[in-house]
């Protein structure tokens, strides 16, 4: 009975520790919030606290920690959803689907310059 208490005490102060680090990061969040970074280096500055925090939250307090294969194989999921993403916007840009063609009038061509439209 002995181990089992002091398991639970092991896991009470891991559990404290990482409530303490958490508290830690959000007084970080809150310091960041007030720095001029630009829009791309504060936004990747919330992004990197963030991961940092949910990670810690994941693998402790949702014990994915003991969870190693299942982890990578949602990690690599994720890697290759983001990678597809990433690239919608590059093949979107690269189509031409939908774009007007324009073509230019032959000289003397019947409609000329004035894009078909006869005169009277």
């Amino acid at each position: 009975m002995h181990s089992a208490e002091a398991e639970v005490r092991k896991h009470i102060r891991t559990y404290l520790m990482i409530g303490a680090a958490l508290l830690v990061f959000t007084v970080i969040t809150v310091a960041a919030s007030f720095l001029s970074l630009g829009v791309a280096g504060n936004v990747t500055l919330a992004l990197i606290i963030a991961s940092i925090k949910g990670s810690m939250v994941a693998a402790i307090f949702m014990h994915l920690n003991h969870e190693k294969r299942w982890i990578y194989g949602s990690l690599l999921l994720t890697v290759l959803g983001f990678l597809v993403l990433m690239s919608v916007p590059m093949f979107t840009t690269m189509d031409h689907i939908g774009t007007p063609v324009v073509v230019p009038a032959a000289a003397g061509a019947p409609g000329g310059n004035d894009a078909g439209h006869e005169a009277h």
